[in-house]
């Protein structure tokens, strides 16, 4: 079982106890904080002797000093009848106010300790501990490969709203869980008699004092082990019973147990504390904070919180449940002519496997799927397909770690391969686990049936393309019409639209629709239209199909309105729909999240380039520039008059201060300036500069658009030893690509 596996099912096996446990936690850790307010430091030179006979003459019938590990100092004693326990002060033994050994009822312990089921629910308790510190362990595990190692663990969370929760949670609570897990393992093994606090053997006898019937007990301060012993040494003084001649002083420190005689004075017997008491006390200050007073708060935050971290945790299995795919109709390998093997994190490229298995199956085809980890070939396999999703810094998905292990070991079939890689080209490391695959079969001497191809952020546009290449070679139709699983849409309203003739005869239009506003559930399940940004995506469902198309968004929630920009394509079914759509009339819509390419709040210099449409999210960023940082916009069109799309407010904002330059350029108009490539060039000396000084870069467009930026920037940056591929590796280059 990988740690993924584990981590789900502990998490929901062991969840309702985990959250038991956190919530008594919460309450548990208010004890620490009362005894650390009413403890008084003693003075430096300060014996528990003298603090005896401070005691014995301001609490008339004490029988016992503890030191509570806060340092507060309580004394227990009787008023004729009447039990007492008093916090004093160490100074001079005042009476400080009653003291109550939990603030907390006591069932709330014991149903921290036990379950309130005696000697069953400490076994039981004891088990919840064991599952909370493989739980912890095993989330530690899978937050440092999502966030790509401890280097990156700090960096920003990408996912959906439940899955961001979760995971910066996570960068808090699972150390601190993973600390006090162990450490009630620790004290359930004590309480379990599985670990003996008490030394082994008989205490070291010091010192015999004769029996004496004259004898007259000594007062406190003449007693030589209470001068010597500081009171921040102390935790428990018993005193000698007067009605019991042989009774003796009491003396626990951290070091061991000792009994001193009340009449000479002298240490009669003494035990050093054993190796499991000192673990013991240790494994106590760690699980309840008591002597640690932040400690306490960060183990009541984190009890608290464990609710959150629950919840999220639930959320994101149950969005990860919907998404995964189940792959029937499977040939068994020996008889199928089509082997498809499957690397898939989340579970979103199984339905991307699903999708060509059941085209394959239409095409006459006899097909068997399986996980990359089980790659092998048959006599009757003609042709394999790879599907690999990359995950982290360009590591294999968790259950395919060893996959590419076992294919570099296989001599090459006769069968022809196709690898296809999924991934997101915010990051450096894009498709690079397919990219590995594919070298490796190429190196082995598969026979190729396919290129290469890599699917940016799930493309089912992209995918279908793949589908036509596929058909090509194979000489037999194929269409790959992937439907992915849709989130709940809302209905949107057109309230506006702004029109422009557009290049080449490709009207476009600036369309902006009402904001309907939904509820907190809608927002922590990441659907509806309840929270977004200026960069994340809108679907749009066109009438007639279920496959969405995403336009990049020109708004933010606090804008109140949804704004995109949309450009007709030729035979393109949505365009068409979104701009035929006239004021007041509908479409369904959802949010997809796009936080990688979302503009952090920074006071560093931000770079926008953008050519058409592409435009759109770069004049949200700019809209929402209430700071007046300093953004610098390259915009590349065809024709001013035709395509110059926000013009207007472009020149609005800079007149405002949220743009501090812009350099446009029109490939079709005359002097026009040529490509946005081209004034990049010609900037090449600002640009540099600016992205020493620590410049964030935006670029929103066309593959082929984004590709000439990327390479124009390398060059110009050559000269002071940076690159596009170092920019996104520390988070300072993005893309928005269509």
């Amino acid at each position: 079982m990988g740690f993924r596996q584990l981590h789900r099912w502990l998490g929901l096996v062991a969840g309702t106890l985990a959250l038991v446990l956190g919530l008594t936690g919460a309450l548990l850790a208010l004890d620490p904080l009362v005894d650390a307010w009413h403890a008084a430091a003693p003075a430096p030179a300060s014996s528990v002797a003298a603090l005896v006979e401070r005691v014995q003459a301001s609490v008339p019938g004490a029988q016992e000093i503890r030191r509570l590990p806060s340092g507060a100092l309580v004394v227990f004693g009787f008023d004729g009848e009447r039990a007492l326990a008093s916090y004093v002060d160490a100074s001079d033994g005042r009476v400080l106010g009653a003291y109550r050994p939990s603030v907390s009822p006591r069932w709330v312990k014991n149903l921290h300790r036990s379950f309130l089921a005696g000697d069953a629910g400490r076994w039981a308790a004891a088990g919840a501990a064991l599952a909370m510190a493989l739980l912890s362990f095993s989330g530690l595990v899978l937050l440092l490969r999502r966030m790509g190692g401890w280097r990156q663990l700090g960096g920003r969370v990408r996912g959906s709203p439940a899955q961001r929760v979760h995971a910066i949670t996570g960068r808090v609570l699972l150390p601190l869980l993973l600390v006090s897990s162990i450490s009630a393992l620790v004290l359930s093994a004590a309480t379990l008699e599985f670990v003996p606090l008490d030394a082994s053997g008989e205490p070291d006898v010091v010192s015999v004092v004769p029996a004496d019937p004259d004898r007259q007990a000594l007062p406190a301060a003449r007693l030589d082990p209470l001068q010597q012993l500081p009171v921040s040494d102390l935790r428990r003084l018993g005193f000698p019973d007067p009605a019991d001649p042989e009774d003796t002083w009491t003396l626990v420190t951290g070091q061991g147990t000792g009994s001193v005689d009340r009449y000479s004075g002298r240490m009669l017997a003494w035990q050093d504390a054993s190796l499991g008491q000192r673990v013991n006390d240790w494994a106590l200050v760690l699980h309840t904070g008591d002597g640690a007073w932040p400690w306490a708060v960060a183990l009541g935050l984190m009890g608290a919180s464990v609710v959150l971290f629950w919840l999220s945790g639930i959320v994101v299995w149950w969005q990860a449940r919907r998404f995964v795919p189940r792959i029937g109709g499977n040939s068994t390998p020996d008889q199928a002519d089509a082997l498809i093997f499957v690397a898939s994190e989340g579970g979103s490229t199984r339905g991307f496997a699903q999708t060509l298995h059941d085209a394959l199956v239409l095409g006459g085809h006899r097909v068997h799927s399986a996980p990359l980890e089980r790659f092998r070939t048959t006599p009757a396999t003609r042709h394999v397909f790879v599907l690999a999703a990359t995950y982290g810094e360009g590591q294999a998905p968790a259950h395919a770690r060893d996959a590419l292990k076992r294919i570099a070991a296989l001599d090459a079939g006769r069968a022809r391969v196709a690898v296809l890689g999924f991934g997101d080209r915010q990051f450096p490391a894009f498709c690079a686990y397919a990219h590995a695959l594919d070298e490796t079969l190429r190196a082995r001497g598969w026979p190729m049936l396919l290129p290469l191809e890599c699917i940016h952020q799930q493309s089912a546009q992209e995918f279908a393309r793949w589908g036509e290449a596929l058909a090509a070679s194979l000489g037999e139709p194929l269409t790959l019409s992937h439907v992915p699983h849709l989130p709940p849409t809302v209905e949107l309203t057109l309230a506006s639209r702004r029109d422009y003739p557009g290049g080449a005869g490709e009207p476009a239009a600036i369309l902006c629709f009402t904001w309907p506003e939904q509820g907190v559930l809608a927002r922590w399940r990441g659907q509806g239209l309840s929270s977004f940004a200026a960069g994340d995506l809108l679907g749009i469902v066109p009438p007639g199909t279920n496959v969405p198309r995403f336009y990049s968004l020109a708004s933010a929630t606090e804008d109140g309105f949804v704004e995109i920009c949309v450009r007709r394509i030729p035979g393109g079914l949505c365009s068409t729909h979104l701009l035929g759509l006239a004021p007041g009339e509908r479409v369904a819509a959802f949010i997809r999240p796009n936080p990688a390419f979302a503009l952090p709040r920074t006071r560093q210099s931000v770079v926008l380039v953008g050519a058409g449409t592409g435009v759109a999210p770069l004049a949200g960023f700019i809209r929402r520039n209430h700071r007046r940082t300093p953004m610098h916009l390259f915009f590349g069109g065809r024709d001013p008059a035709q395509d110059y799309y926000f013009g207007e407010d472009i020149e609005r904002w800079r007149e405002q201060g949220r743009l501090a330059s812009v350099q446009t350029v029109f490939s079709r108009t005359p002097g026009g300036g040529g490509y946005v490539q081209d004034t990049l060039r010609r900037q090449a000396a600002h640009l540099r500069e600016l992205l020493a000084r620590g410049a964030i870069v935006r670029v929103c467009g066309s593959h082929a658009m984004a590709r000439g930026v990327a390479e124009t920037l390398d060059a110009v940056l050559a000269p002071i030893g940076l690159s596009v591929r170092e920019l996104k590796a520390r988070e300072r280059y993005a893309e928005d690509v269509f």
